[in-house]
């Protein structure tokens, strides 16, 4: 592999499903990977061992998969920097604990959850940024063996450097400053001698080549932390971007409440991957073109330079409307597939146009069946406003059309020239009378097919019946 090769990584906890928000970082990794024609990597960070679950890790997997977002690093793909399972990488993890220590940039601590949080509730209350004050930080070997030997089991902190500044330059927020003093000393090993995130993440970047870092804005504090981590252990320091997050339509966390679901969810539903690419690659990143595009086209024009630093505002609309363009972008067999429980249900020889007509009007299966049921079981029921409407299209209206029917059985353009010729209407006083009898809808696919699927016996059915609507002897 070219070690000069720009790699990214996409490296989620097995905690649960994969929802919008990291799915759209995984996006952005892995456009920006293919427009510099560079490595995505997928690492699996799994050391908390309590919470992570194989079948999320196979979950991602998947959903990754139907995305097209390919890893070329990776589980089930392999590298020359495995293993990808962070659960698997304890004994790199503890070579560089050893490091720290015998330089003395590491230190035991003993101190309880409860300490710290005494600590941290009285930093608060005194205006003081909350952050460990070092309380084991001066202990000496004899002390942290005396208390080892009394059962106690430490923590091993990061002894971050008084009196310095970490600054770097993240390519969306610009350039980055922190004080050191203002971060505290962190936990790099747990009591249970697991590596947290802050630790084992940096270290596995840095070990695994990677050369860029695009997450999310929330990690922006994390950056200095591992930035220090990184130069004491000697080690290369990526270059990092992070993300505006997503949040709701209200400027709040986004959430459930805003539409927020896992990738498995909205392929339940019928989403189609290409219309989440669509939408997520344009949340909080500027395409000049708003067609409809493949995982390639966005990848072409994928910028670091168009991503944005405020806060990316989700709109289901907007998902909606990209679900509408993936829809009318798919082939045939897509179409077939995508539609398969419902088209199981159809009549053999009208499976093929039953499928063209309703793709203008729907944006899922259920819409579909919907569809399925109105016009191969029975309508829907009519509201007032159709019930009006048919009864002001009068008894004639429906007669005639009738006999255009048994005349010209499922000839739509011809049963509209006969109706003008007989009756002397057009427009909507033709169309919607007709449309509202034979689907119960004000508006739908187009009525020549309809008048195809439906067949002429059918056709005369629902025209009786409208007739009979429009006498006042029944009610849809």
């Amino acid at each position: 592999m070219n070690s000069q090769k720009i790699k990214l990584r996409f490296c989620p906890s097995p905690t649960g499903l994969m929802h919008l928000g990291n799915t759209r970082t995984a996006l952005f990794n892995g456009l920006y990977a293919r427009h510099t024609g560079g490595v995505f990597l997928l690492r699996i960070e799994d050391t908390d061992q309590t919470r992570s679950h194989e079948e999320y890790t196979e979950q991602l997997k998947e959903d990754l998969q139907w995305l097209d977002l390919s890893w070329q690093e990776g589980p089930d793909v392999g590298g020359d920097n495995g293993p990808y399972w962070q659960s698997q990488r304890q004994g790199i993890y503890d070579k560089f604990y050893d490091q720290l220590m015998d330089s003395g940039l590491a230190y035991s601590c003993f101190c309880t959850e409860q300490q710290l949080a005494l600590t941290r509730k009285l930093q608060r209350s005194s205006g003081q940024p909350p952050r460990y004050p070092g309380t084991c930080r001066h202990l000496s070997q004899s002390e942290v063996e005396e208390k080892i030997s009394k059962g106690l089991k430490p923590t091993l902190r990061f002894k971050v450097p008084k009196d310095k500044t970490v600054s770097f330059n993240d390519l969306v927020k610009g350039q980055q400053q922190f004080a050191c003093n203002d971060l505290g000393d962190l936990i790099i090993r747990r009591a249970d001698g697991t590596a947290p995130f802050m630790y084992c993440n940096a270290i596995d970047d840095a070990l695994m080549g990677v050369t860029h870092v695009l997450r999310g804005e929330d990690h922006l504090t994390n950056t200095p932390r591992q930035i220090l981590i990184l130069e004491a252990l000697g080690l290369m320091v990526p270059t990092y971007c992070h993300l505006p997050l997503i949040v709701g339509d209200d400027g709040s966390p986004f959430s459930k409440r805003h539409g927020s679901r896992s990738v498995k969810d909205l392929r339940e539903v019928g989403f189609l991957p290409l219309a989440i690419t669509n939408y997520l690659s344009r949340l909080g990143h500027y395409y000049a073109d708003t067609q409809f595009m493949s995982l390639t086209g966005l990848a072409e024009l994928f910028a670091i330079d168009n991503i944005g630093t405020a806060p990316a505002r989700f709109d289901v609309e907007q998902l909606h409307h990209w679900q509408r363009e993936a829809l009318q972008h798919i082939d045939e067999n897509q179409l077939y597939q995508w539609l398969d429980t419902v088209l199981q249900q159809v009549p053999e020889e009208k499976r093929k146009l039953f499928a063209e007509t309703i793709k203008p009007n729907i944006l899922f299966p259920k819409d579909a069946m919907s569809w399925k049921e109105m016009l191969f079981e029975k309508l829907p029921e009519c509201n007032d406003e159709q019930v009006l409407l048919v009864k002001n299209a009068g008894c004639d209206f429906y007669q005639t059309a009738i006999k255009g029917v048994e005349q010209l059985g499922t000839d739509y353009k011809g049963l509209c020239q006969f109706l003008k010729d007989q009756l002397q209407v057009k427009g909507k006083s033709l169309f919607q009378p007709l449309r509202v009898a034979l689907t119960g809808m004000l508006h739908g696919p187009e009525m020549g097919n309809i008048f195809q699927l439906l067949g002429q016996e059918e056709l005369i059915k629902r025209l009786n019946d409208g007739l009979s609507i429009a006498k006042g002897e029944s009610i849809c």
